[in-house]
C-alpha cells in the first residue's frame, strides 16, 4: 500500500517542488532539475510538428495535439444571441490544439 499524503492548501512553486521531489528521492536537486527538463524536451519531440502527436506519462495523464481545420468566412448566417437577426462570421485559419487528459490513477488521486 502507498503511504498516506496530506492535501496541500497552496500550489507548490518550481524551486518547493524540484526541493521536495530531490528530498523524497533522495537524489540532489541539480539532477532533479535535469531530469524535469529532460522530461520537457521528450514531451516536445512528441507534440511538434511532424512528431507522433501524442505523449502519455503513465497513469497520470496523456498529451496529443488535435489539428482544427480552417473555416471560410459566412455571411448573413442566423445570430444564435439574437434571434431574427444575422451576423457575418470571420475566417478562420487552421490551427493545432494542445488536448491534456487525465488517465485513471490522476482520477482516483483526485477523488480520494
Amino acid at each position: 500500500m502507498a503511504a498516506k499524503t496530506t492535501a496541500l492548501k497552496e500550489a507548490m512553486s518550481k524551486t518547493q517542488l524540484i526541493a521536495e521531489l530531490s528530498e523524497n528521492a533522495g537524489v540532489g536537486k541539480r539532477e532533479v532539475k535535469n531530469v524535469l527538463e529532460e522530461l520537457s524536451d521528450v514531451i516536445e519531440r512528441h507534440v511538434k510538428k511532424r512528431g507522433v502527436g501524442s505523449f502519455t506519462l503513465p497513469g497520470l495523464l496523456k498529451i496529443k495535439t488535435v489539428k482544427v481545420p480552417a473555416r471560410k468566412a459566412q455571411k448573413n448566417v442566423p445570430n444564435p444571441f439574437r434571434p431574427g437577426e444575422t451576423m457575418d462570421v470571420a475566417a478562420r485559419p487552421a490551427s493545432v490544439k494542445v488536448r491534456v487528459t487525465p488517465l485513471k490513477k490522476l482520477k482516483d488521486m483526485a477523488a480520494s
